[in-house]
């Protein structure tokens, strides 16, 4: 077993057969456990679902054997299942909690297993911390790893009919007849759940990379622009109105224009942001965006003027729980992670997919359309990360020294503010931004920034290569 295993909020991934194996699976299982027992929750039972990599099935397997064993009812579903449905399982069915087996989009050799807390929204420390506690006993103490199935409480379900029942209420799914869509799942765990649910509803839908395939056809399963490549070609080809795409475990959303146009998270963050301004009427709920995330979405409410922005850290528990918090209108972070009121306070890219759908059939408009028109109201915004590999101990001592002595200047601009809740961040007097953070894991510091062009981008990241030497 691995004597070190670290769980936070996207909980312990790993590399399957060399640290993500049976008996560490089991490990967890029993620290989720554990949590569950002294909470006094465990009697509602847990949902585990999976992603589509190869051996999660048997993995979700373990983790109901060891909750079983523990005496908590385990419900397991009959197919791999995206983290959305997953956490709507929870709400769906009362439960105490979810386990999702799932490395996201990271490369198909890796296998990952998270906890999904009744609250809805990603774990927040307060929960991680108990979790990892109770792993570190185990690792010591193997033996406490309880093995004695008891497969009266393991239950096979289908968690797809509640989760659509949920996007009906969400979706103006009348709009939506006879829209022609191309969605790519990217081989992964979304495939039957965006196109599935816009065919019953009349969209005319082409599906392509539709098939199960555990090796992602070579590449990450991540809606970037370089993986949309195929989809925004098929768009094309048929003259379709919009492209859909999601990640390995459908929680992340990625959108081609009828153009062939990737659009960026922060753009459909905007684009949603938009929509719901003019389809709730009386207006009302604030926004949350993370420290990363565009500055339009600010302008944008400004205009409106009825509407809070309310920024947090980097991750979407932060999101979430502020979601949770203010029911806000609408919660997203430039990572691809996107929520809506009245839905789970959970990033959702099967909703944020299907909801850029209903808006295209809704207005008759493209997504390039609409980008101009709220362009015109905010004024332009170019944002944009860069990498910079940094050795280990440097990064640490510059960070901390940035912290300490931000600068008054930059780019060309006063620093009108700086924030140091989740790196260093600087506000610049003409509206644009820089936020430096350091990776956790990597000898890496990442880069954010936005400007009002594009040479306004390149140059506060010309500034940002300068600072750090």
């Amino acid at each position: 077993m691995s004597q070190t295993l670290k769980f936070g909020t996207d909980g312990w991934r790993a590399v399957m057969a060399k640290d993500f194996t049976f008996s560490n699976v089991a490990v967890v299982a029993q620290a989720i456990a554990d949590m569950l027992i002294k909470k006094g929750t465990a009697s509602k039972g847990v949902f585990i679902g999976y992603d589509a990599r190869l051996l999660s099935d048997l993995f979700a397997r373990t983790v109901a054997e060891v909750l079983s064993a523990n005496g908590i009812p385990a419900l397991l579903p009959d197919r791999d299942t995206p983290t959305p449905v997953t956490d709507y399982t929870i709400k769906a069915r009362d439960l105490a909690g979810a386990v999702m087996l799932t490395a996201s989009h990271n490369p198909a050799q890796y296998n990952g297993i998270k906890f999904l807390p009744d609250t809805l929204h990603p774990a927040l420390p307060d929960i991680t911390d108990v979790i990892e506690q109770n792993i570190s006993k185990l690792l010591m103490q193997p033996s406490l790893v309880k093995s004695d199935v008891n497969d009266a409480l393991i239950q096979m379900i289908d968690p797809l009919p509640d989760y659509f029942e949920a996007l009906h209420k969400l979706i103006d799914t009348s709009a939506l007849k006879g829209l022609k869509v191309v969605f790519d799942p990217l081989y992964a765990t979304g495939r039957g759940y965006v196109d599935r649910f816009l065919r019953e509803v009349g969209a005319d839908v082409v599906t392509i990379k539709g098939e199960w395939n555990p090796g992602f056809g070579g590449k990450m399963p991540d809606p970037n622009t370089a993986n949309t490549r195929d989809l925004a070609a098929k768009v094309l080809e048929l003259g379709a109105a919009i492209g859909l795409a999601n990640d390995g475990d459908a929680d992340r959303f990625g959108v081609v224009d009828d153009d062939g146009t990737w659009l960026s998270p922060n753009k459909i963050i905007v684009l949603t942001m938009n929509y719901l301004i003019h389809k709730r009427k009386p207006l009302s709920g604030d926004v949350i965006r993370t420290v990363a995330s565009t500055h339009q979405i600010d302008a944008l409410a400004k205009a409106h003027g009825a509407i809070k922005v309310t920024e947090t850290p980097v991750g979407f528990k932060w999101v979430g729980s502020e979601m949770a918090r203010l029911n806000a209108l609408v919660g997203g972070e430039e990572s691809g992670g996107l929520s809506i009121m009245d839905h789970i306070p959970e990033k959702d890219g099967i909703m944020a997919d299907i909801l850029m759908a209903e808006m295209v059939a809704a207005t008759g408009k493209s997504c390039g359309q609409h980008l101009k028109e709220i362009e015109a109201i905010t004024g332009e915004f170019v944002s944009g990360r860069i990498d910079i590999h940094i050795d280990e101990a440097k990064k640490n001592i510059m960070m901390s020294e940035l912290k300490q002595n931000p600068p008054s200047h930059f780019a060309g601009q006063d620093v009108i503010k700086t924030d140091t809740r989740d790196g260093v961040k600087l506000w610049l007097a003409d509206g644009s931004w820089a936020l430096i953070r350091a990776s956790g894991t990597e000898p890496m510091v990442r880069a954010y920034a936005e400007g009002n062009s594009a040479q306004r981008l390149a140059e506060v990241q010309q500034a940002i290569r300068a600072e750090l030497g």
